[in-house]
């Protein structure tokens, strides 16, 4: 015999009456023992036919409550639903106890479905009961399931794609038909249609690896632009992003705002140059530290290696002193780094000591040869050079030039105050490791440039810049955490709450610091990309006269600046002097009786004593650049 459960949908069979005493072994609930057979017979008594009749307030049959999707009813005996298998004996048994304390539950029905059904009726509105539910066809359905936080904004991907567009903006086009001294070096290295230059002892070939399969494909410099800058403002959201688990996303994304808005980091994106991808290598392979000392993850310590052997394949003496902070925290707090810190450390200077076995006779001359190139290294407080050289020029060898705009690099003496503040912070915080850690490596990196040498550029404290903007950014956003909690609903609308105010105020004066130093930094990219495309032209049309005087390849081209215009004219290059000697005067005057050469020098300088019966041409479209052409090998007009 079967009863008709409207709730279910679904024919439900009546259950057995039992007609002798309980079998023996049989348990009773302690709750329903003193309540004889009739609780028993309650309990397993079908589920009442619901009243369908409408009821003040309540939505007839057929139609849906206010804010409730309309469902058509279906006929049960038609479509009966296909999960309405009857719950295990030992489940009802253990629910016998909650059946007794209210009237809902006693009438609980015995099959999952309708178990669903009773849940979602509990929540019905108008005040509907467990005992007045609405047919299953009728009941709205809404989901258990807990609902989703909404996603955080991908604010990190915004700031690399800013990074991109600013790229593409103000530094591509005016950069897209020449390159600088240094680009021509590493371009130089692999591309098949010019000579390589010479490549002195302290370059690493990263960059020149990086730019290989471009170079390659096409000589255009657009081309070479505009691919370096979306790998560029892949590194930065690649490099920050392993940070998000130790800092967080805003403090993250907040960090590559602050290094990316510098405009050195934005002419670096689409130039051929190393400083910028040994930055990311650096903040990478510290957050992976991070992640495998604090986090435990396994994977941590691989990345942590490949990324260290990618930064010494961008600049070998850089990786070891990232590296130098990495392996003294691991000492002290987990040693099974090191295996992963050594192995990429080797890994990524394998190639350089190889070819300081193979070009200079072993890793100590190379060294040597290296100290000489960069003006014999030593102790030298090269702080005054930096801050001449921070809003430009590019390169200042020798540094005989007067800082420029002061009020636009008061960010540069605000960095040591913010990075302290950021470490007491995370001291009275107890965070001290993700705050240290990056401190540290950015003051080991920033050594060989403020101590050791005697001239400067803007590039290369890149690396220290992009890992001090992590703490900075940490400290940051803790303030305006705690402003933004001293404003809530209850304080706005308190009159003269002073610390409401003070918040508002203190979150007004970050923001509009943080905008005036991005704003200014767009100024001086702008001065500074100007400025170099004019030199780079210069090269440009140096070579296109060359090539007028005949200088066809193969050939060769001396003086100042002939590895730039070498490169552009197709020419080689060689020098005599300077600190990229790669050829004496005899040898020199050897190949220029074999190929055509010329010795290019500047305004008001004399030739060298083997090019003073040479012919001289002026170079047109230069400030006063003379070539003197050699005697051999096709005739210039």
């Amino acid at each position: 015999m079967t009863t008709n459960d409207a709730r279910l949908g679904t024919p439900t069979p009546e259950p057995a009456r039992p007609h002798g005493p309980k079998a023996p072994g049989a348990k009773r609930d302690r709750a329903t023992e003193g309540r004889g057979r009739r609780a028993d017979q309650n309990r397993r008594r079908p589920a009442p036919r619901p009243d369908l009749r409408p009821k003040p307030g309540a939505s007839a049959p057929g139609e849906s409550a206010p804010g409730q999707d309309a469902r058509p009813s279906t006929d049960s005996r038609r479509e009966p639903d296909t999960d309405t298998r009857t719950e295990p004996d030992t489940d009802a048994r253990a629910d016998r106890h909650t059946s007794t304390r209210t009237a809902a539950t006693t009438d609980r029905p015995q099959t999952r479905t309708a178990a669903t059904t009773g849940s979602r009726a509990a929540t019905a509105p108008f005040g509907a009961t467990a005992t007045s539910r609405p047919p299953a066809s009728l009941s709205p359905t809404t989901s258990d399931a807990p609902a989703r936080r909404p996603r955080p904004a991908p604010w990190l991907a915004l700031v690399a794609l800013a990074y991109a567009l600013v790229q593409f903006v103000l530094v591509v086009p005016p950069l897209a038909h020449a390159m600088g001294w240094d680009e021509t070096v590493y371009v130089s290295q692999y591309d098949p249609r010019v000579p390589a230059a010479f490549f002195s002892a302290p370059r690493s070939r990263g960059i020149s690896f990086l730019t290989a399969p471009f170079i390659a494909a096409t000589p255009s410099v657009l081309a070479l632009r505009i691919a370096l800058t979306l790998l560029s403002s892949a590194a930065l959201y690649a490099a920050f992003r392993v940070w998000r688990p130790v800092v967080g996303a805003r403090t993250t994304a907040l960090a590559a705002l602050l290094f990316a808005g510098l405009w050195i980091t934005q002419i670096s994106g689409p130039q051929a140059m190393p400083n910028l991808w040994v930055a990311f290598g650096s903040v990478a392979a510290t957050g992976w530290f991070l992640r495998a000392v604090i986090r435990r993850e396994r994977r941590a310590n691989w990345w942590l290696a490949g990324c260290v052997a990618v930064t010494a394949l961008f600049r070998a003496p850089d990786a070891v002193w990232l590296a130098l902070p990495l392996i003294a925290t691991a000492l002290f707090r987990s040693r099974r780094t090191l295996p992963y810190l050594a192995g990429g450390l080797a890994a990524g200077l394998a190639q350089w000591v190889a070819e300081a076995y193979i070009r200079f006779g072993s890793v100590q001359d190379r060294l040597h040869v290296s100290s000489a190139t960069e003006g014999d290294m030593g102790l030298h407080l090269n702080f005054d050079n930096a801050w001449a050289s921070l809003n430009g020029p590019l390169l200042c060898r020798p540094c005989t030039a007067t800082v420029h705009s002061p009020d636009l690099t008061l960010w540069w003496l605000a960095l040591p105050v913010l990075a302290a503040a950021a470490l007491a912070h995370a001291v009275r915080e107890r965070r001290l490791l993700p705050t240290a850690l990056p401190l540290a490596v950015a003051a080991a990196l920033a050594v060989p440039y403020l101590l050791m040498i005697d001239y400067s550029a803007p590039r290369f404290l890149l690396p220290t810049y992009a890992l001090l903007a992590l703490p900075v950014a940490g400290l940051i956003t803790r303030i305006g955490s705690h402003s933004i909690a001293r404003i809530g609903p209850d304080r706005i609308t308190r009159t003269g709450s002073r610390r409401a105010l003070i918040a508002v105020g203190l979150l007004t004066a970050v923001g509009l610091l943080i905008a005036g130093q991005l704003l200014s930094q767009t100024t001086v990219l702008s001065e500074v990309t100007a400025s170099t495309a004019v030199t780079n032209e210069r090269y440009r049309a140096a070579a296109d006269d060359l090539r007028a005087l005949g200088l066809r390849p193969p050939c060769l081209v001396s003086g100042p600046r002939a590895l730039p215009i070498a490169y552009d004219a197709g020419c080689a290059s060689a020098q005599v002097e300077g600190n990229n000697i790669s050829t004496t005067p005899a040898g020199l005057v050897d190949r220029a009786a074999n190929v055509p050469t010329a010795v290019l020098t500047t305004k008001g300088q004399r030739p060298p004593h083997y090019a003073r019966d040479w012919t001289p041409y002026p170079l047109h479209h230069t400030p006063g650049w003379t070539a003197w052409r050699a005697p051999t090998g096709p005739q210039g007009p």
